[in-house]
């Protein structure tokens, strides 16, 4: 038989590829499953690193079937998505780098593309070659898509990272029964003011404050936006039924906000924390009293 009519009895590459996976899934998941990447995340039994390999193959072969197989967003990868972002981040856990998980998912290839070969044995060259070139293709997606789980993973760890480094770098103080205070120090931005607000704002129901201090004499300046964020939370905790008290505001500082054209009028201001302590406490009726050399109190 000519080989252009031994080719035209076979299906198109993707159908060839797709019927491939279904037909020789339990031989590929045999396989892959001791390969590095299922080998070293599933370690409580090879039998639980074979289901994820199967689970692996049947969106391969789904997405072979679609015809779309240079498409990262196609349905197929969607089950295995969370699957993989679980095991990327199992092995970035481990220590290994995004290149060296590209790498493991790489090292799934060969086998399966040797085992497409030996399965398709009659086949013209021309058309194994395509077959083979398809399954390459179809497999650089699904590394593909490991790499965007895996960034996307890197990126949501160091979401968290900078929230937790937020909220570390913006303690609530109490200074006195019904006073807090937040000590601020470095840059101001709108994320940082926005947990500065949060915060203080969480802290004043838990500790029924009715004074909240904000002291920015360490925030060495600050922009219209954060400057409208500081104005919001100070407006946010009279609503709470406490008043606030801005100290320690900066020459740099205070020039932007007359530069800025932000009315602090109505913002109880003093020029640092000690201040803004003795109003809060004079504000609940408490006597400060300066102790004199000869033990005498005096106010």
């Amino acid at each position: 038989m000519p080989e252009h009519e031994a080719a035209a009895s076979y299906g198109t590459p993707t159908d060839e590829v797709g019927a491939f996976l279904s037909r020789r899934r339990e031989q590929i998941a045999q396989r892959w499953a001791d390969e590095p990447l299922f080998r070293t995340v599933f370690t409580v039994s090879r039998d639980e690193a074979v289901e994820a390999c199967r689970s692996v193959v049947d969106a391969l072969a789904q997405v072979a079937d679609s015809g779309r197989v240079e498409d990262s967003d196609s349905a197929g990868f969607t089950v295995v998505r969370e699957q993989l972002a679980r095991m990327t981040a199992a092995r970035s856990r481990s220590g290994m780098s995004t290149a060296q998980v590209s790498g493991e998912v790489d090292a799934l290839r060969a086998p399966v593309v040797n085992l497409l070969v030996a399965d398709l044995p009659d086949a013209p060259p021309e058309h194994l070659r395509e077959c083979a070139t398809t399954l390459t293709v179809l497999m650089g997606t699904l590394r593909l898509v490991v790499m965007e789980t895996a960034l996307t993973e890197v990126q949501a760890l160091i979401d968290r990272q900078q929230m937790q480094l937020l909220e570390v770098a913006t303690p609530v103080i109490r200074l006195w029964d019904g006073v807090v205070a937040v000590p601020l120090i470095g840059t101001l931005d709108s994320a940082r003011s926005q947990v500065v607000m949060e915060t203080l704002l969480q802290a004043v129901v838990d500790q029924q404050a009715r004074y909240a201090i904000l002291d920015i004499t360490g925030v060495p300046t600050v922009d219209s936006l954060v400057a409208q964020h500081l104005m919001k939370t100070v407006a946010a905790v009279r609503l709470m039924g406490a008043e606030c008290v801005v100290s320690g505001i900066r020459p740099a500082i205070a020039q932007t906000i007359v530069h800025l054209g932000l009315d602090l009028g109505t913002v109880v201001t003093r020029a640092g924390l000690a201040d803004a302590l003795a109003y809060a406490l004079h504000g609940l009726g408490a006597d400060i009293v300066h102790a004199t050399p000869g033990g005498a109190g005096q106010r």
